[in-house]
């Protein structure tokens, strides 16, 4: 890689991260080079791109401009060289993003067969159930549930997952099974991000059912919530996938199976206007016809 190219990359980044330090390690480099090198960038445009402090760096007007053209052009060489090799095979870097569950249960089993169809792709997994900062932590895709965070991101609609009541047969047979939506108001309800309200909605012949609970435990991972319906600790609203293999283990049951408890929206997310990079698109693409089986 040319030190132009390289320096153009590490500008991206460093204009993302705030620092170059950071940027300088993605791409291989030692803190004092990636320093030199856009020192020499900003000597050659004969403009400032960074104001410097001890802590961060931050883009001057000039290098925030220069931001928007380079990462259009860093993307669209991306895109030439796959396409200019002709092969289908990718190669760099791809960085994806995804909830827990959905990357253990979903994402993961399934890169094998992806990683092996293209060797020189290096892959980096985020896996984590807060949304991620697509632009600062440069993910190229990530898997969401439900609705956007903010409208500067674009997403594809992949696949939709029921939402469902699940609990271990010991609670059950201590505290008895529901029957009816209404017989929740007496059970222990675990909260996740799966389903973070103290009301939950049922629909059943065309009719909507709501019931106020009371929530004893929150948790902040839907795998959490698993865990704890298993554990004994209440009853624990998840998408049906993520629940899937507890249930056919049998260390948890579904109740309320009946009724109409909504669904979750798994969504491919990508940053508005930026050109979607081949692994990104391939990787996607991959996914939603593994899914879609």
């Amino acid at each position: 890689m040319n030190d132009r190219l390289t320096a153009l990359k590490l500008f991206a980044r460093a204009a993302r991260v705030g620092n170059f330090s950071s940027a300088g390690r993605e791409l291989g480099l030692s803190q004092p080079s990636a320093s030199r090198l856009i020192a020499a960038l900003e000597a050659d445009l004969g403009a400032m791109l960074f104001s410097r402090t001890t802590r961060a760096v931050t883009l001057t007007d000039a290098g925030a401009a220069y931001l928007m053209r380079v990462e259009t052009i860093l993307a669209a060489l991306d895109e030439a060289d796959h396409e200019a090799r002709g092969t289908g095979e990718l190669r760099g870097s791809l960085r994806i993003g995804t909830p827990i569950s959905f990357g253990l249960r979903e994402v993961i089993p399934r890169l094998p067969t992806f990683m092996k169809q293209h060797p020189e792709l290096k892959i980096e997994l985020r896996v984590t159930d807060r949304y991620p900062d697509l632009v600062t932590e440069g993910i190229d895709v990530s898997f969401q549930f439900g609705v956007l965070p903010d409208s500067s991101l674009t997403l594809r609609k992949l696949v939709h997952y029921p939402r469902i009541l699940t609990a271990s047969p010991d609670y059950l047979r201590e505290r008895g099974t529901p029957t009816m939506p209404s017989d929740l108001a007496n059970h222990s309800m675990i909260i996740s991000p799966a389903h973070s309200s103290s009301t939950f909605s049922f629909r059943k012949d065309g009719r909507v059912t709501s019931v106020r609970v009371d929530c004893q435990l929150a948790v902040n991972i839907n795998e959490g919530a698993i865990a704890s319906a298993i554990a004994g600790l209440g009853i624990a609203a998840s998408s049906e996938t993520s629940a899937r293999p507890e249930l056919e283990a049998g260390e948890l049951v579904q109740v309320l199976s009946d009724w109409d408890f909504g669904s979750m929206e798994v969504n491919a997310v990508f940053v508005t206007g930026k050109i979607i990079k081949p692994a990104a698109r391939a990787f996607m693409d991959f996914l939603l016809a593994e899914l879609r089986r």
